[in-house]
């Protein structure tokens, strides 16, 4: 995804939100394990794995919807139907289609997770944090839920709690980047920048970490005032022009915040679904 330094630059001035990086870094590191069975077996057929494309995308929706439809119990098709429409920037769509599956199928745990993550993607986050709640158990956690749970948690500025779920993700899922950018982020809110950035440095050492850590990365080097190493470590990912306009908006924003309140900014959230 483009241009998420001169996004999250836009939130911090608007909302004193700084990114809605971690949501999505956990809401999609599961949603395509979450279509599984004989319906996910004939949609492999027809669909990539894992949409790319703005096309592939359309494509999905197309395919999903029909089947949902045909079927709103579904819980394969609620759940991949939802992805799609988030993916398409129809996130209260998403919602409602995993409340109403969610009405038809209140024990199931991988449609709550996604339900869930839905809301969070939408700034429910009360909402998210209840549903969250019930798509695991404390005998049998799941670590991406920990995750989802713990960015939803920095959303509501409860970053002590948030910390203590990336902990417990960590510990069944040691290493994972995507726990380690919402950990390193959560820093970030407390504007404990120094732990955030080593946080997030040992998240993208690991072979796995993919664009979006690299410019969570980046985005607090730029905080820090690195500009000119946050523009280098963006335009890995990003075409240069991009990468110089993000690190150029995020310095005007940060000598905007300088003046009005005597050099300090003010990231009070940090807030996210990885692509």
């Amino acid at each position: 995804m483009s241009a998420r330094l001169v996004r999250a630059a836009r939130f911090l001035i608007s909302t004193g939100v700084l990114t809605a990086v971690s949501i999505g870094l956990a809401a999609c590191n599961t949603t395509g394990n979450d279509i599984t069975g004989s319906l996910g077996a004939r949609a492999s057929a027809e669909l990539p794995a894992t949409p790319r494309t703005s096309e592939e995308w359309r494509q999905a929706l197309d395919v999903w919807g029909q089947r949902y439809h045909s079927n709103p119990g579904d819980i394969q098709a609620a759940i991949a139907y939802a992805r799609a429409l988030r993916a398409n920037g129809q996130r209260a769509q998403a919602v409602a289609v995993l409340e109403q599956a969610t009405f038809r199928n209140p024990k199931s745990m991988p449609l709550m997770g996604a339900y869930g993550r839905a809301l969070a993607e939408a700034g429910q986050y009360a909402q998210a944090l209840d549903a969250l709640g019930k798509a695991h158990t404390p005998d049998n956690p799941d670590w991406r839920i920990l995750n989802a749970e713990g960015a939803v948690l920095d959303q509501l500025g409860r970053s002590a709690e948030a910390r203590k779920h990336y902990e417990a993700a960590l510990k069944i899922a040691p290493g994972d980047p995507s726990v380690l950018s919402n950990l390193g982020l959560s820093y970030a809110l407390t504007k404990e920048l120094k732990l955030a950035e080593a946080t997030l440095r040992q998240a993208t050492a690991r072979p796995d970490a993919g664009p979006r850590v690299r410019q969570n990365l980046a985005l607090v080097i730029g905080l820090e005032g690195r500009f000119d190493e946050a523009q280098r470590l963006s335009s890995a990912d990003l075409p240069p022009s991009e990468a110089v306009a993000n690190v150029q908006y995020l310095r005007e924003m940060l000598a905007r915040n300088g003046q009005g309140n005597q050099g300090k900014t003010q990231p009070r959230h940090l807030a996210s679904t990885r692509s």
